[in-house]
């Protein structure tokens, strides 16, 4: 069974039906870390997964999936933060292109700051920010022992419970009878992030190039050079 709606990347259906266990595994995996997985469907594909499970319509051992979801969601913050001690703060330098945007990773960093090390759990539970947030907590320097303490416990959290509320849900007879339509409202709440930040980004680029436009008129903020800006001061 294969939803028509979307692109096939947002059909958690389609993925796992295409690439089966191992290839949930691989996305769970880049979207934990890797700058290029913060677009892909994370929660939709867990909870999936145990809806299919249980429905008996993917052939593959609850628990076993729970225990491979658990140990790539981990694996994926590891990556990450390792990346993350590698690069430094050149990852803030780092020019915008179509995979990576400088504000995801303000964003992660912000969030960062805000919870500390418990923030490596909550971000879990954030699309876009769960890739970032073990990047930022190599970048910052976080304690080694501290990261895999808490990376362990968010990576459990996530994926066994994600996991089993989609498996739980699969027990109850209305999902279970109209399973298809379900999981094309997962494909819809997994679309919502992400038309979320393009409209964002939409808006704080139209308001940068409104900034830009009024700073260039002459007597606007930016025309003064800055040695006289600074001899003013004086």
């Amino acid at each position: 069974m294969t939803l028509a709606l979307g692109p096939s990347w947002l059909d958690p259906d389609y993925l796992l039906n295409t690439f089966g266990i191992w290839g949930l595994l691989l996305i769970v995996f880049a979207e934990s870390g890797l700058l290029i997985g913060f677009f892909l469907p994370g929660d939709s594909l867990l909870f999936t997964t145990g809806l299919l499970i249980t429905s008996k319509q993917l052939d593959f051992p609850l628990w076993g999936a729970i225990g491979l979801i658990c140990l790539a969601a981990i694996l994926g913050d590891q990556a990450g933060y390792m990346f993350g001690k590698k690069v430094g703060p050149s990852l803030f330098k780092r020019e915008d292109s179509r995979l990576f945007k400088q504000e995801n990773v303000t964003k992660a960093h912000e969030f960062f700051e805000k919870h500390g090390p418990k923030s490596l759990v909550l971000a879990r539970f954030v699309p876009i920010v769960r890739t970032f947030t073990p990047i930022i907590a190599g970048v910052s320097g976080m304690r080694y022992r501290s990261f895999l303490t808490f990376n362990v416990i968010g990576g459990v959290l996530w994926g066994a419970g994600v996991t089993l509320l989609g498996s739980w849900l699969g027990n109850i007879a209305f999902v279970h009878k109209n399973i298809e339509a379900i999981l094309i409202l997962i494909v819809l709440i997994s679309v919502v992030p992400i038309a979320i930040e393009f409209l964002r980004a939409r808006g704080k680029s139209k308001k940068e190039a409104a900034r830009s436009a009024q700073s260039g008129e002459p007597g606007g903020p930016d025309e003064t050079p800055p040695a006289r800006r600074r001899h003013a001061k004086r």
